[in-house]
């Protein structure tokens, strides 16, 4: 099974105040994770920057002009209390979103099976007309509507497991059949959306967590929600939000996963992916903020993808 890597030096430039979570370390971190010989089968690909006008697909005009409008000269600026900017930031975007539609253009191209975007910033609480959580541009969004525009697909299914909720991909497609949201995370935690009962017009699928879960109770949620709905939807192409805060060593959550149930839910997706897409999977990297909990998890997925 050919796996694709797709990141670039560029995202550790996108930078954020001391003592942010979210930061250049964790680029460094997965990388090094990465060049272990265990990984010598992958197929690296250095990502290439996208339009602005991708990110239309997901976002209005006049909220792309103005994020990028607040891109500093230099120093940073704040977005919100969460989420800042510095003067490389656009290009990070650029350069996430273009290893997107790079990875997406591959699997159906058949130049690969599956495909991991080692990127930053994350994207997943980017809702439409609003930045928050680290998030300034729905990456995995963006990739979903690049399919169905330029592959021509009917049906993309984003699952998300970090374990923050999706909010901002929730709202995109919170009224589109076409795109499936599926989502573990824990609840109560930001951004407090989440619950079960926000099913939008069916497509809609969240299995929150208590705090103090752990594996046990994770893949519970994935058999009983994630993977049924996925069943019943059939996907042309699934995309993964692959944070890694649900895991045990997280600083921001109380979720207590391991390497291994990371590995677990990969293999579940790809399963589903074989079934239905034609193996096409693409995986983004959203979360995960302790280093060592997410450059394992990290090594852990891809393993996974590279198995078949």
């Amino acid at each position: 099974m050919t796996t694709q890597l797709y990141t670039h030096d560029i995202f550790v430039e996108h930078l954020t105040p001391e003592g942010h979570p979210e930061r250049p370390d964790r680029m460094r971190a997965v990388a090094r994770a990465l060049s272990d010989e265990a990984f010598d089968g992958l197929d690296r690909h250095t990502t290439e920057a996208a339009d602005d006008r991708h990110f239309l697909l997901a976002h209005p005009e006049a909220y792309v002009d103005g994020i990028r409008d607040m891109v500093p000269e230099e120093g940073s600026v704040r977005v919100d209390p969460d989420t800042t900017m510095s003067p490389k930031s656009w290009e990070c975007l650029r350069h996430a979103a273009g290893g997107g539609l790079a990875a997406v253009d591959a699997v159906f191209a058949k130049q690969a099976d599956n495909a991991f975007v080692v990127a930053r910033p994350p994207g997943h609480h980017a809702e439409k007309v609003t930045a928050m959580g680290f998030c300034l541009i729905n990456t995995a969004a963006v990739m979903a509507r690049y399919a169905q525009q330029k592959h021509g697909v009917e049906r993309v299914a984003i699952v998300d497991w970090d374990v923050h909720h999706g909010n901002g991909t929730q709202d995109i497609f919170y009224e589109d059949p076409s795109v499936l949201y599926a989502s573990t995370h824990q609840m109560p935690l930001f951004p407090g959306s989440g619950a079960k009962q926000e099913t939008g017009v069916g497509n809609i699928h969240n299995a929150p967590l208590s705090p103090g879960m752990g594996g046990t109770d994770f893949r519970a949620a994935f058999r009983e929600r994630v993977l049924p709905a996925l069943d019943n939807f059939q996907p042309d192409l699934l995309i993964i939000s692959a944070g890694f805060d649900a895991h045990h060593r997280d600083p921001l959550a109380n979720i207590n996963l391991e390497e291994d149930d990371f590995d677990w839910a990969t293999g579940k997706l790809m399963d589903s992916a074989a079934r239905y897409s034609d193996n096409r999977l693409v995986s983004l990297l959203e979360g995960g903020y302790d280093l060592k909990g997410l450059a394992d998890s990290c090594a852990t997925h891809v393993r996974r993808l590279m198995s078949g």
